[in-house]
């Protein structure tokens, strides 16, 4: 039976040191910061692309493009391996449209190879959390055909919640009105959204204060989450990490969450939801 490797994007959100225990290998989405490209990668520099943004900066972004990832996944079916793609939501972004141009190019290439791939219909640490869980099969024994399998039938499982802090991205990239927004700023007004079932980011409801968007995360997780099925979460911030651990110990006393992987939102999803996003990830009965 021949071996395969998983590979994403940089979207999921995984820190370069997660990735690397995981054994994944992610493909960068473009960004453009201060004039220059700049990789779309979850490291200890990622605090300048915040600190720049509440400085009234903006970062600029494009999907991964086919030749992105062939670059990533031509090596592996050259080496004899077969590779399974785990893509950025295709109700967010062209990356997922663009891993299948890809690998419809290289199986031509390289007919005794295998590229299954996957939209994930997810983003940020939800499709990282998505990732980590198929690591796990895939450690188990699962054949490349049963990993997909498995991958597809649990996707919409994944539950993604989120808060922010600051109406002006969601007004930028078009998510509210800028009368709703100036409204919002003015009254403290607080939305929650989630990624539904097409992976489309849907406002779903608003909370007067900060504290009151993130206590209703762990709501929605306490009302859909699968009882035993999350002993691991996954919670991502823009750059407020206080905020995150907040509602990680709230999960923990409440709902007896055991393992809370917390990490920053990446540039590129970040430079969208602004500094102060505030996402959770689990498995649910439901998106």
């Amino acid at each position: 039976m021949s071996t395969y490797k998983i590979i994403t994007d940089s979207c999921c959100d995984l820190s370069v040191d997660k990735l690397r225990e995981l054994n994944v290998t992610a493909v960068s989405l473009s960004l453009m910061f201060r004039g220059a490209p700049r990789p779309d990668a979850v490291t200890d520099e990622i605090k300048e692309v915040y600190d720049a943004m509440r400085a009234g900066e903006n970062a600029t972004t494009s999907a991964a493009n086919p030749e992105d990832w062939k670059a990533v996944i031509e090596p592996v079916l050259a080496a004899g391996e077969d590779a399974l793609v785990i893509a950025f939501s295709s109700g967010l972004s062209t990356t997922y449209q663009s891993a299948v141009i890809a690998a419809e190019d290289l199986v031509e290439k390289y007919p005794q190879r295998k590229v299954n791939v996957v939209d994930s219909l997810c983003a940020s640490l939800g499709q990282g959390l998505l990732v980590w869980y198929a690591c796990d099969k895939r450690d188990e024994g699962l054949s490349l055909e049963e990993l997909t399998a498995w991958v597809e039938d649990n996707k919409l499982n994944l539950c993604q919640w989120f808060t922010v802090d600051d109406l002006y991205f969601l007004k930028r990239g078009g998510r509210v009105s800028a009368a709703t927004a100036l409204l919002g700023t003015m009254l403290k007004i607080k939305p929650v959204l989630h990624v539904d079932q097409e992976g489309h980011l849907i406002n779903v409801a608003k909370f007067r204060g900060r504290k009151a968007s993130i206590d209703a995360l762990a709501s929605k997780m306490e009302q859909l989450q699968l009882v035993g099925k999350n002993d691991r979460i996954t919670i991502c911030h823009g750059d407020c990490l206080e905020d995150a651990q907040y509602l990680a110990e709230q999960l923990k006393d409440k709902l007896g969450v055991k393992e809370v992987y917390i990490g920053y939102t990446g540039a590129v999803i970040g430079s969208h939801s602004g500094p102060g996003t505030l996402a959770l990830f689990f498995l649910g009965k439901e998106r």
